[in-house]
């Protein structure tokens, strides 16, 4: 199947997944739960999950799925990756800034991208060679999706960044590399002691919160920040998000330096600053 057929098909399992977050959210009764690793989950994370998997078999019976819920199905060099809701501590409590990821990964390496958020009325994806895209949810004939594009960087010394998780959730390792990108930047959000593990209190917001976006990586791709570090994430945290800040003309790497999804740490930035931020993380005390 041609990119386009299966860039259709996003947008179709975005509707889908739409459909289903649009009748769960805000509802009395979300059957919301904290799972072994302390996230919390809902009936429509579920749902979605399982309805999109089913889409997906039904299209592409030979291709192998993961989604945060219930894991991996099946072997293949395609490999559809999903987080039903990404954010699902602020779809449980109300707020706007949460969305689904969905991505399609071919022979390792991820080749599509989407992200929809129907609370905030908008959607996000790209594939290579295609550009990266923002445009209304639902699709808006009279409103044309609108293409992001970054400009370069600069010094990192001036350089805006977010950074996620707090530290009290990050190992002894992360909050060193999260304070080290800390202290060689000028702004940092959230404004916090990166290299304590005490509490806060009250929680910090996330980086996208109140920005329009729903994920600190879609910050970067639309020029609102320099760049965003997400530490301990799975491969459905970040996959979707990659193709949108490669199109728009950013940058992707773990913390080694590999475009990879499955070390736990994603650093999206401006074109210019990557390897200048690889450097400050990697920084000796």
């Amino acid at each position: 199947m041609t990119d386009s057929a299966d860039l259709t098909l996003a947008h179709q399992l975005a509707d889908q997944a739409d459909e289903i977050a649009r009748r769960y959210f805000r509802a009395p009764d979300l059957g919301a739960e904290d799972k072994g690793d302390g996230s919390p989950v809902t009936n429509a994370d579920r749902e979605i999950e399982c309805v999109l998997r089913a889409s997906i078999r039904t299209e592409h019976p030979g291709d192998a799925f993961v989604g945060e819920e219930f894991g991996a199905h099946g072997r293949s060099s395609r490999r559809w990756i999903i987080d039903a809701i990404d954010g699902t501590a602020s779809f449980i409590a109300g707020d706007p800034e949460w969305s689904t990821l969905i991505a399609r990964e071919e022979h390792g390496t991820v080749t599509m991208g989407m992200v929809s958020a129907p609370a905030l009325g908008r959607r996000w994806w790209a594939t290579p060679g295609t550009g990266a895209w923002m445009g209304p949810c639902p699709s808006d004939p009279s409103a044309p999706p609108h293409r992001l594009t970054l400009t370069a960087g600069g010094n990192a010394k001036v350089a805006a960044i977010g950074i996620w998780p707090p530290p009290p959730r990050l190992s002894k390792a992360e909050r060193v590399a999260a304070a080290r990108l800390a202290a060689g930047t000028a702004t940092v959000l959230p404004a916090l002691n990166w290299a304590s593990a005490d509490p806060t209190t009250p929680p910090p917001s996330k980086p996208s919160t109140g920005s329009g976006t729903c994920h600190g990586a879609l910050l970067v791709a639309t020029g609102k920040l320099d760049a965003f570090l997400l530490l301990g994430a799975g491969a459905w945290d970040i996959a979707a998000v990659i193709p949108i800040v490669e199109e728009a003309g950013g940058t992707f790497s773990d913390l080694s330096g590999q475009r990879r999804t499955d070390t736990g740490a994603a650093l999206f930035a401006r074109p210019g600053l990557h390897q200048q931020l690889l450097g400050l993380a990697k920084r000796p005390n």
